[in-house]
């Protein structure tokens, strides 16, 4: 069995004493390939750093819509393509909209969101978003931007309405599936699962935030998103085995940059 941690933090400090562990961890557990993502460009050298000590880990450039009031106006376009263009960079963001903390202003975040939008278009990069209670503000940028000239992305750690997901499946867009789906109160978001295309779908584990059940109330890991693999595997009747063909396919198509293990 071989899975992708789509979406990790392994910059963090949650992981600074025992790194090696960790990776070592992920690998027995199944999983070849992992993307630590950026969320402060003033931490990129640490986040490269990270994905060239370790074979087959990627990694981003961006600025997460918390940090846009600091870190927004560093994330210029021309700052991103820049950064794009080396060779363990595989994404853009983590960039989008969050109205729940708000921890940066609305505007602010809206602008930062529009320029990694315009650094995934011209790099031809995926675009990762992040939306919490931001639905309609986020479909309705990607919706207007695409028009403008199409671009590749993903919804992380999904958790929302059936409207996003429609809409981002709409302009070509994949769904990536964190521990979320394996939480107790999350049966509305298991139903949305249910009914969304296997070959559109990714897995990740947002490490170390949300890891999945058994292993709610721990620092999640890359070697955890397994479980979440296997909710997936229940949600849509199949074996694990094709859970794990079929999400590692599709995240080699959509992370085109990053080269599968040999």
């Amino acid at each position: 069995m071989f899975l992708v941690d789509s979406h990790c933090h392994l910059d963090f400090r949650d992981f600074e004493d025992e790194l090696d562990e960790v990776v070592e961890r992920a690998h027995e557990a199944g999983v070849g390939t992992m993307v630590t993502i950026c969320t402060h460009l003033s931490r990129f050298d640490r986040v490269r750093a990270i994905a060239e000590r370790y074979d087959n880990i990627w990694c981003s450039a961006g600025v997460h819509p918390h940090e846009a009031d600091s870190e927004g106006e560093a994330a210029t376009v021309e700052a991103l393509v820049a950064l794009a263009a080396d060779p363990l960079v595989v994404g853009i963001g983590e960039t989008g909209l969050d109205f729940y903390y708000e921890h940066s202003a609305r505007d602010r975040q809206v602008a930062s969101f529009r320029n990694h939008i315009t650094a995934a278009r011209e790099t031809g990069l995926p675009l990762i978003v992040h939306t919490r209670d931001a639905d309609k503000e986020t479909v309705d940028i990607l919706t207007e931007e695409y028009a403008n000239g199409p671009f590749t992305g993903l919804i992380h750690c999904f958790s929302t309405s059936p409207y996003m997901a429609e809409k981002a499946l709409e302009i070509g867009f994949y769904i990536s599936l964190s521990g979320i789906i394996t939480f107790k109160a999350a049966e509305e978001l298991r139903e949305t699962v249910r009914g969304l295309p296997l070959d559109r779908l990714l897995v990740e584990t947002d490490a170390p935030y949300l890891a999945p059940v058994p292993k709610r109330g721990k620092r999640n890991e890359p070697s955890f998103v397994a479980h979440t693999g296997a909710m997936l595997a229940e949600l849509k009747q199949i074996e694990l085995d094709e859970v794990a063909r079929v999400t590692t396919h599709n995240f080699f198509q959509i992370f085109s940059k990053a080269e599968r293990p040999t």
